[in-house]
């Protein structure tokens, strides 16, 4: 089980991430980057999942600047709070958020190589945070909303990523993700028979097989750039 740190970003700000440790010394470090629903008990979960594999785990709560503590569930109700906090974030000034992921990261690299994890809009995040920020070794995107739009597109990623996608994602088109690979093809993109949110166990849309496929071929990803 991890706890909560304060870190400073570089305006002053403070926020709070959770951290997970190994036992041992970590052979990397890896940030989870949350959905839109706080750093809840799924976000640390995985959080928790990547400090057992080995790493130093961190997941910032990136809605901190708008408010400390937001953790919701999955409840309709809930997911319209998410989306609502999702675009105050968003409406933030620059760089938003971007700071404090980048003071995570900055506090990462205390250990070694750093990796990125992030889903749906924490998988915008982690996109963002390749094409952007400095100190990144390698990105995951699950789902990541918005993402495959064309501003999004048009940003380069400065480390390799890899990307999963659902083929029955109603959030992310098709023909989105078509364009994302013609744009990028160093990008590793893989597409699994299922819908957003795959990954998250606390929701109906979970799917066992699609998640298991997909955490296999991060920690091999992850192996292969943060080693």
């Amino acid at each position: 089980m991890g706890h909560f740190i304060e870190l400073t970003a570089a305006d002053g700000f403070k926020l709070a991430a959770y951290e997970a440790r190994p036992q041992g010394q970590p052979k990397a470090a890896v940030l989870v980057l949350q959905e839109i629903f706080g750093v809840n008990a799924h976000i640390r979960a995985v959080a928790d999942g990547f400090a057992a594999d080995g790493f130093l785990a961190l997941a910032p709560a990136t809605f901190h600047r708008l408010q400390p503590g937001i953790e919701l569930g999955y409840t309709p109700a809930d997911i319209t709070a998410g989306v609502a906090w999702k675009a105050a974030a968003e409406a933030l000034p620059a760089p938003g958020v971007q700071q404090d992921i980048q003071a995570v990261i900055d506090y990462a690299t205390s250990v070694g190589k750093v990796g990125v994890v992030g889903y749906c809009w924490g998988g915008l995040l982690t996109w963002r945070a390749a094409c952007l920020l400095y100190g990144v070794n390698a990105a995951v995107v699950y789902y990541g909303g918005g993402m495959t739009v064309p501003a999004e597109i048009a940003r380069h990623p400065k480390c390799p990523v890899l990307a999963h996608f659902a083929q029955t994602d109603q959030s992310i088109p098709l023909e989105g993700v078509a364009a994302l690979r013609q744009a990028h093809p160093q990008v590793e993109v893989q597409m699994y028979a299922a819908t957003h949110g795959f990954n998250c166990d606390h929701r109906g849309a979970y799917d066992a097989a699609s998640a298991t496929l997909a955490r296999e071929r991060t920690l091999a990803f992850l192996a292969r750039h943060l080693a």
